[in-house]
């Protein structure tokens, strides 16, 4: 294996202009005071785990569904800032001009929602010098793992974040998130193998055969459902409107209402 990967990863990404630099700030003590606990993702999670930097559109913050509306009442009525659910099934917004702040609570496929275990396993980080608890490595993974559009693949982020935190990843954990979802996980764990065909140590042999061995004894599924809406939102629109598929977003395989997925979609 590559030695140099061993070495500190820890990064920030550019930091934005002053103003906006303020409003993050402000927004995160302002939650700090009112004890709304959450965590920062996004762009400041992957610079610190993987040593990449990049500018950054806003500021992700990660809560549970039960703290999202104190977390806007915090912002909207001490903050002085715009708030907006916008789509109510996974995140909201608050706004400063035209500078925003992500509220996530779960991903946009209705999966991956914000429980305990994000803030159980969090780690200690900065963001713009103010002390912040960062999402774990193996929950962002699990995230990123699903976002496969055909205009954003975050298929790099999640072979980034294996090469430089795959040492010290709990891969039990990881494997137990993808409970049901395994063929997405090893796709990207066979495709790791093949972007570093040096490091394909850093992924347990063991958990590689028990994910075949997961897939060996899947059965054909008697409904026609349609698992490519969890990949991307837009791509597989075709299967579940014309071709007769089932959208697995939906109840009661899913938590997303037709509403949900309408509005999520026309944007």
């Amino acid at each position: 294996m590559n030695q140099l990967l061993d070495k500190p990863v820890h990064a920030s990404p550019e930091a934005p202009d002053p103003e906006t630099r303020d409003f993050y700030v402000r927004s995160l003590r302002l939650l700090d005071q009112a004890r709304v606990p959450h965590l920062v993702g996004g762009g400041y999670a992957m610079a610190y785990y993987t040593g990449i930097v990049r500018p950054t559109k806003d500021l992700d913050v990660f809560i549970r569904p039960r703290d999202l509306e104190r977390a806007l009442m915090v912002l909207s009525e001490q903050g002085g800032y715009r708030t907006d659910r916008t789509w109510p099934h996974f995140l909201a917004k608050a706004l400063y001009g035209d500078a925003f702040i992500d509220l996530i609570y779960r991903s946009g496929n209705g999966l991956c929602e914000v429980d305990d275990e994000w803030f159980n396993h969090a780690t200690p980080g900065e963001c713009l010098g103010h002390p912040v608890m960062l999402c774990p490595a193996e929950e962002t993974l699990w995230s990123k793992a699903f976002v496969q559009e055909r205009d954003r693949f975050d298929g790099a982020d999640v072979y980034h974040l294996i090469l430089r935190q795959g040492e010290e990843f709990d891969w039990r954990r990881l494997r137990r998130r993808f409970r049901g979802h395994e063929r997405v996980l090893l796709a990207h764990l066979i495709l790791f193998g093949y972007v570093y065909p040096s490091e394909r140590e850093r992924v347990p042999e063991s958990l590689m055969e028990e994910l075949e061995q997961a897939i060996r004894a899947e059965t054909p599924s008697p409904e026609n459902l349609c698992r490519g809406t969890l990949l991307s939102k837009y791509m597989y629109l075709t299967d579940v409107q014309h071709w007769g598929f089932q959208d697995v977003r939906l109840p009661p395989r899913g938590i997303m209402s037709p509403q949900d997925i309408t509005h999520f979609t026309a944007t």
